[in-house]
């Protein structure tokens, strides 16, 4: 349980659970944040990247 509150954000009063990372719009999976070299999102899947500005 612990586990999926890192990539979860629960509002008990709500009733609201919502997804903390992006999903990736090419293949719908969810996509990892790296800070190292230049910020950016990333899917481990289908290798979509999408840099900060």
């Amino acid at each position: 349980m612990k586990d999926l509150i890192k990539y979860y954000e629960v509002d008990p009063a709500k009733g609201i659970v919502k997804l903390k990372n992006r999903k990736c719009p090419r293949c719908g999976k969810v996509m990892a944040f790296h800070k190292e070299v230049k910020a950016r999102w990333h899917c481990g899947s289908c290798s979509y990247t999408e840099f900060v500005r």
